[in-house]
């Protein structure tokens, strides 16, 4: 499902314009974008947790050169789907 669908489907179901749920996903986003990168987790109740996770750096070999590279260190967001969800899912 694309972002148009999902607008569309959450402005369906929640009787509001395309608008207002374009806004809501925006703001949803920029806490996400924000907290995560205080290395807060974001957990939402009945859908699951945003939990920031920071990679080291690392040494790489290029498979085509077999050069050496280093990677840099960076932050990545995992997702864990709540116990409630997963019982919605099954």
């Amino acid at each position: 499902m694309d972002n148009k669908k999902l607008v569309k489907t959450v402005a369906a179901n929640m009787g509001r314009t395309t608008a207002d749920v374009e806004k809501l996903l925006d703001a949803l986003a920029g806490v996400l974008r924000t907290r995560c990168s205080e290395m807060d987790t974001v957990s939402i109740p009945s859908f699951g947790m945003f939990e920031p996770r920071k990679r080291n750096e690392r040494v790489i070999v290029s498979p085509g050169s077999g050069k050496r590279m280093l990677v840099p260190p960076k932050v990545v967001v995992g997702f864990k789907v709540s116990g409630v969800l997963k019982a919605k899912l099954k």
